[in-house]
């Protein structure tokens, strides 16, 4: 009896048993499609963010609380959907390796049980989808409890959008309070008031002032337009704001008003142009448009037929914050104003905070110090005052000099406006790109490239059709630099003057903490970690012995970057380093500037990584294997190029990385680069390669590169003389390397112990490879070669190449035919021009070099008896050289005359070498005539001198250089 209840039972049970199974399997094959709905999710609630955001920048408490949320949860579902991807990408490169797809799922499924059972390729972790099945049941929760709590509280995020309100500027100006820009008023004044050419084809000239906001481009456009001599010099003036957005019948009517208030009532915008003509006719004009923010073309272009009408000297003077809108109104000078010495802002400030002497010597340490803050802005000045007007106590001062500038009441009215105007003309994406920068310290030097792969790795940049996402984020780096929030730029002279880094003003870094003041944190220096880190997303971290420990931000698990800074460094913060790996899962930027010497094997925890930067005071020498399994990482920049030794061996795994970078440092030739990073065909950016030699088992080699052929920028490969296959070089296949605009191709001296056989396999390796064929920059060092460079008649006739660089070439005696391109003239009818873009040319430390002939440029070709041209056509070589620089090539006797006749030649360059004394000795010689149009000379190891007099022509502007 007993036996039969319990069977009953056990059936019942099994019943029960088997329908929760059947759920909760059922459950896990669905996860898929809630999945693809999370991400439907996902869009949408971007979407309505950034709406939001541009309908509404001053929000209300309960539209800020709600939108909080709605941010919070946007990052919790883009971290769930990164983790579902990280775990198929992973399923997918186990199962290239032949490893099982998941543990845990059943290796042969021999039968169909029932139904509802899933098949093993939709079954891959099973934990990991129990996992992600709940946790978006609990973000669906919080949704649907955000968008109850909207509803309650009535916020709505669909109402009118409010209206930025944007000052409107006059002519009228205190002229006590325009300081220290003298130098601007003066360059101004003489363009305005210049008669200029009769042959200029407008009537008018179109100047620009350009600057950030509050730099005090208004300011000195309404003392230009207030000064007596423009007022004498100008039959009309007129002064017009015009803003944003551009509205040409506003604009027209506004001119109108200016010089009739009567006219100026039509409404078609042809018959306001027409009134303007007629209204300017025969007169000379002085026409303000201040507040100019227009980027496109065609809306100024009508205004350019009817300003036309004017007498000839008229003067347009526009003030904008964007080079782009200076560009579009036609500007032909353009001052760009620059920020205010402390003196001249404390000369501002003091006039308006201060209403007497007894105040100002008082206060007058402290309102220094504030003056500073500024940080040579006008309108900081101003705005700094005028808080200042009422407050007497030297508490209330040393209150506000101990805030930040964005912490200060009143400054959103008014220091923060101006940008607040600036900062919502930007896309939704371009607005985070800006706000990541105050991640940064201030006074930080950024870097072009590596800020926008910042603005990748945290996923801000749109992707847009046949764009790398590099080149979309470089497009938002130039706007953002057009609108002045980035300054002191430097620039790459040898590569179109490209801006590669920058600064950002203080006030802007400050607004940028205003704006991310809920992300983004700053703790550094001796201050504790007091601050609330639950809700950072950006931490700038500074660790001293002085300080708390690291676990005081472990509860800061929702971090998407840490910048982590130290000097000081023992084994227990490298522990709790290690700890940190554990909790801060969601990182996309890590960057390490402390003196560690081991990354954890925590690492692979990281799991959403894509931005690894390594400092050069790291003292690690190898990754562990562990971060191999980092699939997401984009980014990996070493500098530490001391200390650094290897790669480690599976990063053939990171299918998604772009970008490999070293410092650019002869040290780190000492990497090991591993066998099968050829696999990563994605890469962007690989600064440099280096082959091992025949007996290393874990080194690369020369073929790896074969696959790579979305390289971009420049490559330096180190190790050439490992090569000894000469199927190596063909299999590198650098002629299908069509993006790659460097190459640097170096030999070092250790690989042969005879000499013969050294020359023989050098000149067999750099003869089979074939030259990237857009090269704009080539270095060729230590080859070992007899000529220059071997068999390869592509050289000459790369048609972008603008830099070659030829250094360390021991062996080569002379130099012939063959460095222009021309492998056999006798077999060659016509070659056109040779080195056809070559702007640079530098040979360095050829201690046998001897000779140098090249053939002379001709017209006509010749042939023999037999048929065979002696004498090719070559119309021009090296047409566009600018620069000749031969140094510690004693030896060299002479220079072949397509060298010295190069029309653009303006600089040449020669230490440690006989030649010009030689042969232009004095500027006397017969050849003189020769060389004497470049414009600078420099030789070297000896003074060219006689009787204590210079040998050359002062005139000719010649410099004697002694040594390097």
């Amino acid at each position: 009896m007993a036996d039969a209840i319990l069977t009953e039972l056990f059936k019942e049970v099994g019943k029960f048993v088997f329908q929760v199974a059947k759920q909760e399997i059922k459950s896990l094959v669905g996860v898929d499609e809630e999945v693809k709905k999370l991400q439907d999710r996902l869009v949408f609630i971007k979407a309505m963010l950034d709406d939001a955001e541009k309908r509404h920048p001053v929000k209300q408490c309960a539209e800020k609380l709600l939108l909080e949320r709605f941010q919070n949860l946007y990052y919790e579902m883009d971290d769930i959907v990164d983790t579902w991807n990280t775990a198929r990408i992973r399923a997918e490169i186990e199962k290239e390796e032949g490893k099982p797809a998941a543990t845990n799922a059943p290796a042969v499924v021999k039968k169909k049980v029932c139904s509802f059972v899933p098949s093993p390729s939709c079954c891959f972790n099973l934990p990991l989808r129990h996992d992600i099945g709940r946790m978006i049941r609990k973000l669906n929760e919080k949704l649907d409890m955000i968008v109850k709590d909207q509803k309650t509280y009535g916020v709505d995020f669909d109402r009118q959008p409010d209206v930025v309100e944007r000052p409107t500027t006059t002519a009228f100006v205190d002229v006590s309070l325009i300081i220290g820009r003298d130098n601007y008023r003066d360059d101004l004044l003489r363009n305005l008031l210049d008669v200029g050419s009769q042959d200029e084809i407008n009537s008018y000239r179109v100047i620009s002032l350009v600057g950030m906001g509050g730099i005090g481009k208004t300011s000195l456009a309404q003392l230009a337009y207030n000064h007596p001599d423009v007022q004498a010099h100008f039959q009309q003036r007129m002064w017009v704001c015009v803003s944003d957005p551009f509205d040409q019948c506003k604009v027209a009517k506004a001119i109108i008003k200016e010089v009739d208030c009567t006219r100026g009532d039509g409404f078609e915008f042809h018959t306001l142009l027409c009134e303007i003509q007629y209204l300017i006719k025969e007169k000379k004009y002085f026409l303000v448009l201040d507040d100019v923010w227009i980027e496109d073309s065609q809306k100024w272009e009508p205004f350019k037929c009817a300003l036309e009408n004017g007498v000839h000297g008229s003067r347009i003077l526009v003030t904008t914050r964007k080079h782009r809108a200076s560009e579009v109104m036609g500007s032909v000078f353009s001052i760009d104003l620059k920020v205010l010495s402390d003196e001249v802002c404390w000369s501002i400030f003091s006039k308006i905070a201060f209403s007497d002497k007894e105040q100002l010597k008082c206060l007058e340490d402290l309102g220094r110090k504030l003056a500073s803050k500024c940080k040579g802005l006008p309108l900081a000045a101003k705005t700094l005052g005028s808080l200042m007007q009422n407050k007497r106590s030297r508490e209330q001062w040393n209150n506000i000099l101990d805030s930040h500038m964005w912490e200060l009441e009143d400054i959103e009215k008014g220091l923060m406006a101006p940008l607040l105007l600036s900062y919502y003309e930007l896309s939704s994406s371009m607005r985070r790109c800006f706000s990541y920068c105050a991640v940064f310290a201030k006074d930080y030097h950024f870097s072009r490239d590596q800020l926008v792969l910042h603005w990748i790795a945290q996923g801000y940049i749109e992707s847009k059709a046949n764009m790398e996402l590099e080149d979309v984020a470089e497009e938002y780096f130039e706007k953002l630099a057009m609108r002045s929030f980035f300054q002191d730029f430097w620039h790459d002279r040898d590569n179109d003057d490209k801006i590669i880094g920058c600064k950002m003003h203080d006030i802007v870094h400050d607004f940028a903490q205003f704006m991310s003041k809920n992300e983004s944190f700053e703790i550094g220096g001796d201050k504790k970690l007091e601050i609330d880190c639950q809700i950072a997303r950006h931490l700038h971290l500074e660790i001293s012995k002085e300080m708390q420990r690291l676990e005081s931000i472990y509860h800061a698990k929702c971090l998407r970057t840490l910048f982590l800074l130290s000097h000081d460094m023992d084994y227990e913060f490298e522990m709790l380093l290690s700890n940190s790996f554990r909790h801060f899962k969601c990182l996309r930027t890590l960057i390490l500037d402390c003196p560690i010497k081991k990354v954890p094997d925590a690492v692979e925890n990281l799991i959403h990584l894509r931005y690894l930067f390594i400092s050069e005071d790291v003292k690690i020498e190898e990754l562990p294997e562990t971060f191999c399994n980092l699939c997401n990482l984009q980014t990996l920049k070493i500098e530490n190029y001391v200390c650094f030794k290897k790669l480690p061996q599976g990063m053939s795994k990171q299918i998604n990385l772009r970008h490999l970078m070293f410092n650019d440092c002869y040290y780190s030739t000492n990497v090991v680069f591993p066998k099968g990073i050829g696999k990563l065909t994605g890469l962007r950016t690989l600064s440099e390669f280096n082959i091992r030699d025949k007996n290393d088992r874990e080194g690369c080699k020369l073929g790896e590169l074969k696959n790579l052929n979305q390289l971009r920028g420049t490559l330096e490969i180190f190790g050439m003389e490992n090569v000894v296959n000469v199927d190596e070089a063909h299999n590198a296949h650098l002629k299908d390397k069509i993006h790659l605009r460097g190459l640097v191709l170096t030999f070092l001296e250790h690989a042969f112990h005879k000499r013969e056989e050294r020359m023989e396999n050098d000149v067999k390796v750099l003869t089979a490879l074939e030259l990237p064929p857009n090269l704009q920059r080539l270095k060729i060092w230590g080859y070992k070669g007899n000529t220059i460079y071997p068999n390869l008649p592509s050289l000459g006739q790369l048609p972008f190449l603008e830099v070659l660089d030829i250094s360390m070439l021991d062996n080569v005696k002379k130099v012939g035919d063959e460095f222009l391109g021309i492998e056999d003239s006798k077999n060659k009818k016509y070659y056109g021009i040779i080195f056809p873009n070559l702007k640079s040319l530098l040979f360095w430390r050829m201690d046998n070099w001897e000779e140098w002939i090249g053939m002379e440029v001709t017209g006509e070709e010749e042939e023999n008896d037999n048929g065979i041209v002696t004498n090719p056509i070559i119309t021009k070589i090296m047409p566009r050289l600018q620069s000749l620089e031969i140094h510690l090539c004693d030896k060299l006797k002479s220079l072949p005359n397509y060298l010295l006749t190069a029309p653009l030649l303006k600089k040449l360059e020669i230490s440690d070498s006989r030649l010009l004394q030689e042969r232009y000795q004095g500027g006397t010689g017969e050849d003189w005539h020769k060389i004497s149009h470049i414009s600078t000379i420099r030789l070297g190891s000896k003074l060219v001198q006689r009787n204590g007099e210079l040998l050359f022509d002062s005139k000719l502007n010649i410099n004697i250089w002694i040594g390097l």
